[in-house]
């Protein structure tokens, strides 16, 4: 499931951004700065990039974090950070949070290291919002696996902030379910990633799905999915939708019949364009 989307292209069209490494205040306004590389954790991965815009502030500052997709065992926040730049023109008045997480390798770090991690740095954000300027109107971002983490994160937690909205590429909604599709290679890439299959270990399955942890409370959702996706098959943020609708979370589900696992051009820029569109209304 490696992230497939080309997220420089089209829509975010900008100049790359400078980089720093600490805050700061020029008088009483806070300036831009990107904090690259910032440990959350004692791992070598478990590390984020934090772009902060200028004239932050804990009431009005938004915040988007970004995670990476790959299949749980590869991926890099890189892939997102082509992409940054623009997202920082289209939304000003956001912080970014690009986070890294360790990965499945040699049969190590089973999931749910991956949740785990996303929760972790999301508890490290937390603790320095007022060091940042940001506020606590959050909401999540992920592709493919990272797709599935954000879903997960957004509605498994609501501490230490109930997200405002949380935005799907291809992201897996239900494990159970994707295991006894008819694609053995992702059943085989589950069963690598997770170290055993649903019927030997049902629990872990049913706790590491996002649609076992809907409620009517889950917030905004919009689920981005290809029709001709060889990895998520359509039924996986179908049925997200079906409980979104049942119990009245308000959602969106843009589908692209022709589109496989990620795609550019025209239907890129559509998918951004309603996403900003969907921030906007639900982020506030």
């Amino acid at each position: 499931m490696r992230l497939l989307l080309l997220f420089c292209g089209l829509l975010f069209l900008t100049a790359c951004k400078k980089t720093g490494s600490s805050t700061g205040t020029v008088g009483n306004a806070a300036v831009a700065d990107s904090l690259i590389n910032v440990s959350y954790g004692t791992d070598a991965h478990q590390k984020m990039d934090i772009y902060l815009p200028a004239n932050r502030s804990v009431t009005s500052t938004k915040v988007l974090f970004l995670i990476h997709g790959g299949g749980w065992n590869e991926g890099d926040k890189a892939d997102f950070t082509a992409s940054v730049a623009g997202m920082q023109t289209s939304l000003p008045d956001y912080a970014f949070i690009n986070i890294n997480y360790r990965l499945v390798v040699n049969n190590q770090n089973l999931f749910p290291t991956q949740e785990n991690d996303v929760k972790a740095a999301v508890d490290f954000i937390f603790t320095k919002r007022n060091e940042y300027l940001i506020s606590d109107k959050w909401a999540f971002l992920g592709a493919s696996a990272g797709g599935h983490l954000a879903l997960l994160q957004a509605y498994k937690y609501a501490s230490p902030v109930k997200p405002k909205a949380v935005i799907s590429f291809f992201g897996p909604t239900d494990l159970t379910s994707l295991y006894n599709s008819n694609n053995p290679l992702i059943a085989l890439l589950l069963l690598g990633v997770t170290g055993t299959m649903p019927s030997l270990n049902p629990t872990l399955y049913q706790q590491s799905s996002p649609i076992n942890f809907v409620t009517a409370q889950s917030p905004p959702t919009i689920l981005l999915q290809g029709g001709a996706d060889p990895l998520v098959p359509v039924s996986q943020p179908a049925e997200l939708t079906a409980k979104l609708n049942s119990l009245g979370v308000a959602n969106q589900y843009v589908f692209y019949p022709t589109e496989g696992h990620g795609w550019t051009g025209l239907n890129l820029l559509d998918s951004y364009t309603k996403i900003i569109a969907f921030l906007q209304l639900h982020v506030n």
